[in-house]
């Protein structure tokens, strides 16, 4: 005895499927920029609680960044990489690598090595570890954001 099964939605379930295939990368894109966006001023957030003393020359680990050091870091921002779409994946990084170079005391000096000696500390610098503090705290925010973003838009799709 023969069975039959009958199936009725399959088309319109293999057209979802296939809306979800082209649309996946780029609501992943918009998703990532906006936990970039949120780690961004995250670490914003971290540069505004550098502590600040007016520049002297000192011996090792002893002295703090000065006041214009943390204005530049402010000024300067963490930017969004452009994204790196690879295949199903879609890539970006937060911070300061193309920020520039800025005048600190009559040099110029590039921006990324003034961020780097406040947040890793140098032989005459206390390290004040704003960037993976900014990065533990601002991980579960952004990660929150990209999945309402996801899930969102697939619902939108449903619909």
């Amino acid at each position: 005895m023969p069975y039959q099964m009958k199936v009725d939605g399959m088309a319109e379930i293999s057209e979802l499927l296939e809306k979800m295939d082209k649309e996946a990368p780029g609501i992943a894109a918009q998703a990532l920029y906006e936990g970039a966006g949120i780690m961004s001023a995250e670490i914003r957030k971290g540069a505004e609680t550098i502590r600040t003393a007016p520049f002297k020359y000192a011996r090792e680990g002893e002295r703090l960044p000065s006041p214009e050091e943390k204005e530049i870091i402010l000024q300067a921002g963490a930017g969004i990489a452009k994204f790196d779409k690879g295949g199903t994946e879609v890539n970006t990084s937060v911070g300061y690598r193309a920020s520039g170079y800025a005048d600190l005391n009559g040099k110029t000096k590039p921006i990324p090595l003034i961020v780097n000696a406040v947040n890793s500390g140098t032989s005459f610098m206390k390290k004040q570890p704003f960037i993976r503090k900014a990065a533990n705290s601002g991980s579960p925010k952004a990660m929150a954001a990209m999945k309402a973003k996801i899930e969102k838009a697939f619902e939108d799709m449903n619909k």
